[in-house]
């Protein structure tokens, strides 16, 4: 059976994994091995998802899963998004929709206005960020989803009736270097950005590595396009999205690069402004 999540279209077999390391096939269909497997969980500032125009000053329940359907040479949190040890689920403990949702309520006291789907990839188990983030929603709370945004309009449209913001990773604008060094796809992701701004409030980052996406003309196209965003009637809302400039630092597989230049984020931040008019930096 072919998995349609994303645009891999893994060809699954029973108890077989796809490359996102949580997607099987199982009684004639595609379904996730990390359904309610919680690797971690934490009460976080809104403005850490990076978040900085929704609900600022609060605080969100932060829970994420393991698996990812990319392969970044810089992943942050590869220990829970792709490692052996993650994606045997040895290490992730079950957390029930119901139960996650009770745990949101309780921090409601301490300024926690609902739950973030992240740390892993939420998409490659979208099933149980749909199925808790009903459940937020009926409690009055608020959902957010920090994602890399390579999934199909099929599983963003499940999502998007239960999805109050996003931050989504714009990691480049140059399709060969998505695939070359992600192993993504700038295709999926533009689809997916341009139907997410339509429905919730949408905040974009696009980490700056030196000589990979780090050029003057990259940054005037990737925030021209998204000037031209548009949203559900129409209505071009592109120069309003907030971009988040970052700073990127050796990790992982790419400790062989220096640290990105706090004054070239700068500099890219400023070509981003004659585009958008919420830039902000991060990491310096």
């Amino acid at each position: 059976m072919r998995c349609g999540v994303c645009f891999r279209h893994c060809d699954l077999e029973e108890g077989k994994t796809g490359v996102c390391g949580v997607r099987t096939f199982r009684d004639g269909r595609s379904v996730s091995l990390s359904y309610g497997r919680i690797t971690g969980l934490a009460l976080d500032p809104i403005e850490k998802k990076p978040l900085h125009r929704f609900h600022p000053g609060s605080m969100i329940l932060s829970a994420g899963s393991y698996g990812c359907n990319l392969r970044c040479p810089f992943c942050q949190n590869f220990e829970i998004s792709w490692s052996e040890e993650a994606l045997s689920g040895n290490f992730s403990r079950i957390v029930p929709p119901e139960e996650l949702v009770i745990a949101a309520e309780k921090l409601r006291a301490r300024g926690n206005i609902g739950v973030a789907y992240t740390y892993n990839e939420p998409l490659v188990g979208y099933e149980y960020v749909r199925d808790t983030a009903k459940l937020v929603h009926e409690a009055g709370m608020l959902n957010v989803m920090v994602t890399n945004g390579t999934a199909s309009l099929e599983v963003l449209d499940e999502l998007l009736p239960y999805i109050d913001a996003m931050n989504i990773d714009l990691k480049s604008f140059d399709a060969r270097c998505y695939r070359r060094l992600m192993g993504g796809d700038l295709a999926m992701v533009r689809d997916f950005i341009s139907r997410a701004v339509t429905a919730c409030h949408v905040e974009l980052t696009t980490l700056i590595i030196p000589g990979e996406n780090d050029s003057e003309t990259e940054m005037e196209e990737l925030s021209a396009w998204v000037s031209g965003l548009r949203d559900a009637s129409g209505q071009v809302i592109g120069k309003s999205i907030p971009l988040h400039v970052t700073r990127f630092f050796p990790r992982f597989r790419m400790i062989d690069r220096k640290a990105t230049e706090v004054a070239a984020v700068y500099r890219l931040a400023e070509v981003a402004r004659k585009n958008l008019d919420y830039v902000y930096t991060g990491n310096c």
